[in-house]
């Protein structure tokens, strides 16, 4: 029967390479812990990342917040331009219509004379008929201009006819001329004037 030789538990020649297979010399590399887990990383390189992780949101906080705020002030000039727009189209529009309905006054101011000298010749039948287009007018923003009596003003009156003072009298507030006679009414339009009264002045 063949015997297996005994191992040796006597002194190691020089040069022997250890059992673990290592080389001499060379430290044993690092294993895993006791406990099967990594190693935790070191306390300050942890708080270092979150301070980085913290300052980048902030960051972005702060980037979005001004992007926010830049988009309002946008938002704010685009509502306040299209108010001034539309207050202007209002007001273009609001001239336009007066403008029109001036105009239209205007051409039937003819057919109120017509009524007026009908009226003072006896006309029968046509004081209504005035009376109510006159109150529609008026309604509208339609004045109507009779100074007789009253001073003679050169704004609103238009003097086709001019009677002397008798004497040294003088009539009128400062001695100036005085409507004696109104030969065609005048008219204002919205405060506006819109044809001169034609006038007999006297003085």
């Amino acid at each position: 029967m063949r015997e297996h030789p005994e191992t040796a538990t006597g002194p190691v020649p020089p040069g022997t390479p250890p059992a673990d297979g290592t080389s001499e010399g060379t430290p044993p590399s690092a294993g895993p812990s006791p406990t099967g887990h990594p190693s935790p990383p070191h306390p300050s390189d942890e708080n270092g990342g979150v301070a980085q992780a913290e300052a980048a949101v902030q960051d972005d906080i702060a980037a979005i917040a001004a992007e926010r705020d830049e988009y309002l002030d946008s938002l704010r000039r685009l509502q306040a331009d299209f108010e001034n727009y539309k207050k202007r189209i209002i007001k273009q529009q609001t001239e336009h219509l007066e403008r029109a309905a001036g105009d239209l006054v205007e051409k039937l101011l003819p057919v109120l004379d017509t009524f007026e000298l009908a009226l003072a010749h006896g006309g029968e039948g046509l004081d209504q008929v005035h009376a109510s287009l006159m109150g529609v007018l008026e309604k509208e923003g339609l004045e109507r201009i009779d100074p007789a009596g009253k001073p003679f003003d050169p704004n609103e009156h238009d003097a086709v006819a001019h009677e002397a003072a008798e004497g040294d009298t003088t009539d009128g507030a400062g001695g100036g001329p005085i409507v004696t006679d109104v030969m065609r009414t005048g008219y204002r339009w919205k405060g506006k004037l819109l044809r001169p009264a034609m006038v007999k002045v006297k003085g």
